[in-house]
């Protein structure tokens, strides 16, 4: 049975427990299927069909049944549906807004930072977040495949400095179990490095990701992080909570990164409210992120005034430790810039 072909309104799930590689497969990539699904207006299905050629669409179920149906401005919503607004030239937008091709060391490989170097585990994401700097990425000259990974493998052996393997991508949770255990145990037998760091959205777009194998595997590693991109908190329901519980049952660290959004975040009640909910489930706010200014984004930049009084709003608001730092990548700077 080709799950890809059928009908949305046939394969929609009603079983939570649905495997996690179901849910992805059934991802709604057609900007109509969108449309159809939250009831929304028609007369803007032309402009999201022309900026899903530029940059394609694709959101799954559960993480669509935290939107709200017939509502244009749902901040979840603005986070995955394609807008003509994308495919306007704004000057100072550009596709490698961190430059990160010169760090690009070898195919797969990323070392901007001293001590820790970034795998681009995949290309694959289970959602394209409009808003993604890596949206240009040449990522098909970057595949992480054996000779690369031997390669790598390599490297890390020979640089002693480095304490901390960071997965990225796409999201490496797109890796299946078996791969991700394969690679964590070749890690292992690097001894100075103590460290790995995980940067997904998965929990929070399908929760049933975070199986039993995973967290065996992930425990295997001395210290293991994994880091959420979570932007507002009606994007945390029960299912990702259940998932950030086994988490932190098993002493893995989870920590929030978030991006400034014009329309979704951009103001200091929703981020509070955020804050307080990562906390309740176990997360620690870490960081809160200026916009990169990646072509085809730009209209979801914010003036850093306004970032700025935001922040002293939330510093106002809350204790320290739910405060994320404010900061800003800056291409070829050896650590993120704080604000």
């Amino acid at each position: 049975m080709n799950l890809m072909n059928m009908p949305h309104s046939n394969i929609f799930p009603t079983d939570n427990e649905v495997n996690w590689q179901v849910e992805l497969a059934r991802a709604i990539t057609k900007p109509q299927l969108l449309f159809e699904f939250l009831d929304l207006d028609q007369q803007q299905l032309s402009a999201a069909l022309q900026a899903s050629r530029d940059f394609s669409l694709r959101v799954p179920y559960p993480y669509l049944r935290k939107i709200r149906r017939r509502d244009p401005n749902d901040p979840l919503l603005l986070q995955v549906l394609p807008q003509g607004v994308e495919l306007q030239t704004i000057a100072g937008y550009i596709h490698d807004p961190l430059q990160e091709q010169t760090a690009n060391k070898i195919p797969g490989l990323l070392h901007k930072y001293h001590g820790r170097v970034l795998l681009t585990l995949t290309s694959a994401c289970s959602v394209n977040c409009r808003f993604c700097f890596r949206r240009h990425f040449p990522y098909k000259e970057n595949r992480l495949d054996k000779t690369n990974l031997a390669t790598i493998l390599d490297y890390l052996q020979q640089e002693r400095t480095i304490t901390e393997v960071i997965l990225s991508g796409g999201d490496p949770l797109i890796a299946t179990d078996t791969s991700i255990d394969k690679l964590i145990t070749q890690l292992r037998l690097i001894p100075h490095i103590n460290c790995l760091r995980i940067h997904t959205r998965l929990p929070l777009m399908i929760p049933q990701r975070i199986t039993a194998n995973l967290i065996t595997s992930l425990s295997k590693m001395p210290q293991c992080v994994l880091v959420l991109h979570c932007n507002h908190g009606n994007e945390i329901d029960q299912a990702t909570i259940k998932a950030i519980t086994q988490l932190k049952e098993a002493g893995i660290t989870v920590l929030n990164q978030t991006v400034l959004l014009r329309n979704i975040n951009d103001n200091a009640k929703i981020l509070i409210e955020l804050n307080r909910k990562l906390f309740a489930a176990g997360v620690l706010p870490y960081y809160l992120h200026l916009l990169d200014k990646v072509a085809g984004a730009a209209h979801f930049d914010i003036p850093l005034a306004q970032a700025k009084k935001i922040y002293i709003e939330l510093q106002q608001s809350l204790p320290g430790y739910l405060v994320p730092k404010l900061v800003k990548e800056v291409p070829e700077q050896l650590h993120k810039i704080m604000i």
